[in-house]
């Protein structure tokens, strides 16, 4: 399957220096692994982990793509433009059957107008799905086959083993890594902390930073297995920060907004909240604490664009999370 067809990716995807007096002043270096450039409809992290289901799908001889997403996905956002352009058909399962009746927001909107079938469980039933689905049980597979006929399932997020090596290519992008090197990106499902990981040379090391409360030791669980189902082994070279999360995924504190305004300010490019802003907020906390020493260049992987409508932009400004 040529994956480069109906979407054209823009690959590499650029690299951009961040020019910081504060980062100066502490000896850590910083840019950004324009990931979000990739492509407009498909963009950053969702690309790659896409790629290789979608060549999946199509040499299986697939003809739908069903998977599993909140109001707000960019997974399923995604998955909807990559299946249009693919002529695929595509089913969006979607966390919480309130929505069904309300109007669409932007993002179902425009999964919908991709030509997404959207499907409105309870949250319950949503998990009970999930849970099923990362268990293998065959009862779970058959119930959604009766729905929705014969489809090529992508977990939550978009997130199995074919996606964390999808991620890993990224890291091939940046051939200069070494000993001094810390490869960043926000963690919502773990593929792509995964892929990084598997990929970074002797030295190199992975932070990841979650948008999710309450998820300590859970996602770690997740990177471990995705590492041992797929490469047969765990990796020793990455860690997940879990105070950056601003009280949970989707929500932005004033203190976030702040910092994310002000680095705009600073920086001249936008960035999106609810992943990109988090994994920023927390490498300023890291080099605040004097965990990113002297020396160390960090690349933060910036996985995907802002919403089109962002949230007006608070004044007072903090620097990282759970910094002074």
């Amino acid at each position: 399957m040529d994956t480069s067809g109906p979407i054209r990716p823009r690959l590499p995807s650029p690299v951009w220096d961040v020019a910081d007096p504060w980062l100066a002043e502490r000896g850590v270096e910083l840019r950004l692994k324009r990931d979000d450039l990739i492509h407009p409809l498909v963009p950053g992290n969702k690309w790659r982990k896409l790629t290789p289901n979608l060549r999946a799908a199509v040499e299986q001889g697939h003809t739908r793509l069903l998977t599993f997403g909140g109001a707000y996905s960019n997974h399923i956002r995604a998955v909807a433009a990559a299946g249009a352009a693919y002529g695929l058909a595509t089913v969006g399962v979607i966390r919480g059957d309130e929505l069904a009746g309300a109007p669409r927001n932007w993002s179902l909107a425009r999964a919908e107008e991709h030509g997404m079938e959207l499907a409105f469980v309870s949250r319950s039933a949503y998990r009970e799905t999930l849970r099923g689905l990362s268990e293998a049980d065959p009862g779970t597979l058959r119930v959604l086959e009766e729905r929705w006929g014969r489809a090529h399932v992508l977990p939550e997020g978009g997130t199995n083993v074919l996606a964390a090596g999808g991620a890993a290519e990224l890291v091939a992008e940046l051939p200069d890594l070494g000993s001094r090197d810390v490869v960043c990106c926000a963690v919502g499902t773990g593929g792509t902390l995964a892929g990084i990981a598997t990929a970074l040379p002797a030295g190199a090391r992975a932070v990841g930073f979650a948008v999710l409360k309450g998820a300590d030791g859970y996602l770690e669980g997740e990177v471990a297995e995705l590492h041992r189902r797929g490469w047969g082994r765990t990796f020793g070279n990455w860690r997940i920060e879990h105070g950056c999360h601003g009280g949970g995924y989707g929500r932005v504190p004033v203190e976030l907004e702040a910092f994310a305004a002000r680095f705009e300010e600073r920086q001249g490019v936008r960035v999106e909240r609810r992943y990109v802003a988090k994994m920023l907020w927390g490498v300023y906390g890291l080099v605040e604490r004097g965990e990113l020493t002297p020396g160390s260049r960090v690349t933060a992987v910036v996985t995907g664009p802002p919403d089109p409508e962002p949230g007006r932009a608070a004044r007072d400004v903090s620097r990282g999370c759970g910094g002074a």
